[in-house]
């Protein structure tokens, strides 16, 4: 009986998920444009994309947006533990954190183009404090990456913000009380209860960092479409695939991804294992 209403979940995610992913494995051992028949070249691409260094060395701008990621689950805890408190007005700022992560990503992007543009927003209040870059915030290849990722922790701090506050107030309100009797401040309430406590979440978001900044697309491709070194692994593959016709070499591409991710999960996971914390 569990299994005939598990049964529509699984059909949906074997149809959606794992037969596409079959494909694209399927596909990475081909010379396809897409269009004509697929011709099996065995390992020709992954041996092209290993000998090709620029097409890795689009990694390293996942850097940046892994630093923005390390910003962005720190002001989440320190706005979620703080939050978490009576505070006057804490469900108003609870819904400024997390009102950008439901606005579309491309709208977030057209957004912060006019903020970035020259004379634009950004520009204009740097001047009311007496600062005039005139920097090219997105043709500087030097800036554009900061600026991008800073885009990237605008939109995503509100996600990690709302994980950290549910995990922050599942925990006993007893343990908050005795530690107050106790005299513990709020550092001590963090490091001994709080950061205890929702450590299996704290995991998750790093996972979810480090999956994200490798996997980054949607931002830098609406707002400079990967050119002044914002290119990253994600858009290189979309234009190889649908730019440049190589389908197949594109496939391999996105199966290296995928590997990529799951190997930096699985060391994650295994340096950080999930310990089942009782507080009660």
């Amino acid at each position: 009986m569990p299994w005939l209403y598990l049964l529509p979940a699984l059909a949906l995610l074997v149809v959606f998920t794992y037969v596409p992913v079959a494909s694209m494995v399927g596909y990475s051992f081909t010379d396809w444009d897409g269009l004509t028949d697929p011709a099996f070249v065995g390992a020709d691409n992954y041996v092209e994309l290993f000998t090709r260094p620029e097409l890795f060395q689009v990694f390293f701008v996942s850097l940046y947006y892994l630093a923005a990621a390390a910003v962005q689950i720190g002001l989440a805890l320190y706005f979620a533990f703080m939050l978490s408190f009576k505070l006057r007005l804490r469900n108003l700022f609870k819904g400024i954190l997390f009102f950008p992560y439901l606005i579309n990503g491309v709208a977030v992007s057209f957004v912060f183009l006019y903020f970035f543009r020259p004379h634009g927003t950004l520009d204009s209040v740097l001047a009311l404090f007496g600062a005039h870059p005139d920097k090219l915030w997105l043709g500087d290849p030097d800036l554009v990456n900061w600026s991008l990722s800073g885009v990237s922790v605008w939109r995503f701090t509100g996600l990690t913000f709302v994980l950290f506050l549910g995990a922050i107030q599942a925990i006993p309100g007893e343990l908050y009380e005795a530690a107050e009797l106790d005299g513990a401040g709020r550092w001590e309430i963090f490091r001994h209860i709080v950061a205890p406590g929702i450590r299996p979440i704290i995991s998750l978001s790093v996972i979810l960092a480090v999956s994200g900044s490798l996997a980054v697309f949607e931002i830098p491709f609406v707002m400079t479409g990967g050119a002044g070194e914002s290119k990253t692994f994600v858009i290189q593959t979309v234009k190889l695939a649908f730019q440049f016709g190589k389908t197949g070499l594109a496939s391999a591409a996105a199966v290296v991804l995928l590997l990529v991710v799951l190997l930096v999960t699985w060391v994650q996971r295994w340096l950080v294992p999930d310990e089942r914390t009782d507080l009660v």
